[in-house]
């Protein structure tokens, strides 16, 4: 079978897979594999993104995706020029979750408790190392032991001196702390070097984490991973520098056209001065540009122009390729040398399935978040007249927007003080809604994955891999195209 051939034109909307012979005994989440990577370095279990968008993922979304299994893309909708905003977005997420905190919060043994207490309220943390002028461990200093006293009493007077603390010297297994501080009934692990130096702080918290999370997507140090946006002009260079600073995972460089000479710049330019950091570059839809993102040093390729919920771009400019050509496109051009993430077109679960086979490693979304509990922007009442009670009722909304959207584009580029016509000039190629207000990310992220399971066992796979391979083994055996009758009776409902 031609698969280009036959998908040429084509979105998802377009196909149905024929159900195969199942051979899982439970489509139990915990037990399919659905491992896939994300870059050509970085692998997670849940084949899921959220997008880098300014009403999507910041750092409570990309909490979400990571502690499930995914990973989430802080976007880069700052003003120019100020770095900070998301830098302090990628730095919560790597301070949610810990193996071992390497970089505790510390405090000088000489300070008083009118200081301890600033640095607890400006870091969000309720335990401080306090450590001599050389680094060494003198105790443990808690929000408790600065309760009800006066302020310029010495942290020396409050805290739990070292030598009544449970330490270890040197590193040690979670699993290995974890024996320990039950066994000694602690809540921290200090670490040490053996000359006394603060090594890290492994805590109670963190170890019940990792087991309510066990799929949860971390780095080599136990915090979660998240990714982080760049653009490939302006400030892009000093943005990314601070973001790999503070442990951002991936760099994602994302720009409309991903196909172009200024993405080929950015590429060069963050790789001389980042070698070993992934970079994810897109966006781009045909063999030509996957060929020349991989050429040029992408660790992986962002494929979509035009499909998503918050882009015009095919609308404005009347360019673009339908999500499942360009995917199979893409795949066809690059092979398994890079993973390539679909980026947008999925407005149900069972797109991602679509997404994934037709070559996908890991799909992006954004749209199918909007308006949950983790989405950036405030809650807005709105009256709505209700067709069944025939009354006016306040429905609580979000605001989602494209990226490319007049609104997005003047926060980004601090272009209050322009005119509206200067505004539009940019050539704007995003809308601007308000969504209903709905509950937790994770509702969704859990029946997304359900869903995907099961797509595995009517694939007549065991896991996501193996129904990868299954299909581009024998696609014919699984595609049908769809008349427009058989869309009606298969999507709507």
């Amino acid at each position: 079978m031609d698969l280009l051939e036959f998908v040429r034109g084509c979105t998802f909307e377009d196909f149905l897979f024929t159900p195969q012979c199942g051979i899982v005994a439970r489509r139990d989440p915990g037990r399919i594999d659905l491992s896939a990577r994300f870059s050509e370095h970085i692998t997670i279990k849940r084949p899921l993104v959220s997008a880098n968008m300014d009403t999507i993922t910041r750092a409570a979304m990309a909490v979400v995706l990571a502690e499930e299994g995914g990973i989430g893309v802080i976007d880069r909708g700052f003003r120019a020029g100020d770095v900070q905003p998301q830098v302090t977005e990628v730095e919560t997420v790597k301070r949610t979750q810990h193996g071992i905190i390497t970089a505790p919060h510390t405090i000088s043994v000489n300070r008083s408790v009118s200081e301890a207490i600033h640095e607890m309220e400006r870091t969000h943390v309720g335990t401080l190392a306090v450590v001599d002028g050389e680094g060494r461990l003198a105790g443990l200093l808690t929000e408790r032991d600065v309760r009800f006293v006066g302020p310029k009493i010495p942290v020396s007077e409050r805290m739990t001196p070292r030598d009544r603390l449970v330490v270890h010297t040197g590193l040690i297994s979670l699993d290995e702390a974890e024996s320990v501080m039950t066994a000694q009934k602690i809540k921290k692990l200090p670490l040490i070097n053996p000359d006394g130096t603060l090594l890290g702080i492994i805590t109670a918290k963190d170890l019940l984490k990792h087991k309510r999370h066990p799929f949860a997507t971390r780095d080599d140090q136990g915090r979660l991973r998240v990714g982080a946006a760049v653009g490939a002009t302006g400030d892009y260079l000093e943005r990314a520098a601070e973001l790999v600073r503070v442990g951002a995972d991936v760099l994602v460089v994302d720009i409309a056209h991903g196909h172009s000479r200024v993405m080929e710049r950015a590429l060069e330019e963050l790789r001389k001065r980042h070698g070993n950091i992934e970079l994810i570059a897109g966006n781009v839809a045909t063999e030509e540009g996957a060929r020349f993102l991989l050429e040029r040093g992408a660790n992986g390729i962002k494929v979509g122009i035009g499909p998503g919920g918050g882009c015009t771009t095919r609308l404005n400019t009347n360019f673009g390729i339908p999500q499942v050509e360009a995917i199979v496109r893409c795949r066809i051009a690059v092979g398994d040398r890079v993973p390539l993430i679909a980026d947008g077109g999925v407005k149900r679960d069972g797109s991602i399935a679509q997404a994934l086979m037709f070559g996908g490693d890991s799909v992006m979304l954004g749209s199918v978040f909007a308006g949950t509990e983790e989405t950036p922007g405030e809650v807005v009442l709105k009256s709505v007249l209700e067709p069944d009670l025939q009354k006016i009722v306040k429905v609580p909304f979000k605001v989602f927007r494209g990226m490319a959207s007049v609104g997005a584009i003047r926060d980004r580029l601090d272009l209050e003080e322009a005119e509206t016509r200067e505004v539009e000039a940019f050539g704007a190629e995003g809308i601007e809604v308000s969504v209903p207000a709905q509950g937790s990310a994770r509702t969704i992220i859990h029946n997304m994955i359900k869903h995907l399971c099961s797509a595995i066992s009517y694939g007549g796979a065991e896991s996501l891999q193996e129904l990868r391979e299954k299909f581009w083994a024998h696609p014919e055996r699984y595609i049908v195209k769809l008349t427009a009758a058989s869309r009606v009776e298969s999507f709507q409902r």
